[in-house]
């Protein structure tokens, strides 16, 4: 009798751990919706808990079991439903507008970002792709002009919306993979420069956009504005010392921070747990980086190693980018916090890919 296999179970500790305090961490954040008119603490937070907790189990189960293969087989597929409804946010009486951005599907008693499923089928698609050329990678033809198509179609999909910040996300996560497959430095770091030089474009072209740039390199000078957000993240993280205000006792996230259950939860999370609470969140992304590629390293073929190195960067990264703005380390981009920030799709998504890697380490390679 074949030996059974069993996934990694020490990958599954750290996603435990980081969903279940993340929601701990979103419960508290979310109370200081109560100072905020017309907004719904118990009716968020159960959207959060039946969407992204009890979905993203479902998926996460479904991933496990799902082979890892499959998901090449249906590669392309999956990428063209991705961009077909994305274009559904363009579509009047479908697509929901907040805060002048089109990025939702109204579904009637909730809303849907499909831009969560575009990161994925992008990561799935390149994964197809370049282990599909991975012998003849070294090759402009092959390497760079295919993958600047691809990224391309994404970026116009998501620059109209207008979603910097994921477009962002997709093109490290991507150029990473590029990296991983073979391709030579020099092709990527072309590829990075013309990243630089169309995000240089968004920036001289969309105020907000250049807004955020001007008030990183320029802080203070718009205090009540552009300058609001970081300054109010700052005093939420310094204010919390070195253990924090307690659950629940953040004073900024009533009335002070913008989206405190967003992109602005990392200083609701270390202004009620402190120093210790924000480096918890920080190690936790980092183990899970760490064991992730270990993963990877011991994927059994080219694609299942680009794949799960796609989808552990692309998390590490946004994450890291939400912390890094809320420290103003980077510029803000509005990403989410994933595992914890306001989102149940992101959340569900997010679990399901965590299944994914699960069923690769399954296959892992001894040594």
């Amino acid at each position: 009798m074949p030996r059974k296999r069993t996934f990694d179970t020490w990958f599954l500790l750290i996603v435990t751990f980081v969903t279940l305090g993340g929601f701990f961490v979103f419960v508290s954040a979310s109370l200081g919706l109560y100072g905020r008119e017309g907004a719904e603490f118990g009716s968020v937070v159960f959207n959060q808990f039946l969407l992204g907790l009890v979905g993203g189990a479902i998926g996460l189960y479904a991933g496990i079991r799902i082979p890892y293969k499959a998901w090449r087989k249906y590669a392309l597929p999956i990428s063209i439903f991705a961009f077909i409804i994305m274009l559904l946010v363009f579509v009047p009486h479908i697509g929901f507008e907040h805060g002048g951005a089109k990025r939702w599907i109204h579904l009637g008693f909730t809303t849907f970002q499909p831009a969560e499923i575009l990161k994925f089928a992008v990561v799935v698609y390149l994964a197809a792709w370049l282990s599909s050329v991975r012998r003849r990678i070294g090759k402009v033809q092959w390497s760079v002009l295919p993958f600047l198509v691809i990224l391309s179609i994404t970026g116009a999909l998501l620059l109209s919306q207008p979603d910097t910040g994921t477009f962002i996300v997709i093109s490290g996560a991507a150029g990473s993979m590029l990296l991983v497959a073979g391709a030579k430095w020099k092709h990527v770091i072309g590829c990075l420069l013309i990243g630089v030089i169309v995000l240089g474009g968004v920036f001289a072209l969309r105020p907000y956009a250049r807004e955020r740039v001007v008030s990183y390199f320029q802080p203070g000078d718009d205090v009540l504005g552009s300058d609001w957000q970081i300054n109010q993240s700052l005093i939420a993280i310094g204010s919390g010392g070195m253990v924090g205000r307690g659950f629940g006792q953040s004073v900024q996230k009533f009335s002070y921070l913008p989206e405190p259950i967003g992109d602005s939860i990392f200083a609701v999370a270390s202004e009620e747990f402190g120093f210790v609470g924000g480096m918890l969140i920080i190690i936790g992304f980092m183990i899970f980086l760490y064991r992730g590629l270990y993963i990877a390293q011991r994927a059994p073929d080219m694609f299942s190693l680009l794949l799960v190195s796609g989808i552990v960067i692309m998390v590490v990264w946004q994450s890291f980018v939400n912390i890094g703005a809320m420290l103003k380390v980077f510029p803000l981009t509005g990403l989410p916090l994933l595992f914890i920030s306001h989102g149940g799709t992101a959340l569900a998504v997010t679990l399901t890919q965590m299944g994914i890697v699960l069923n690769v380490s399954k296959h892992m390679k001894k040594g």
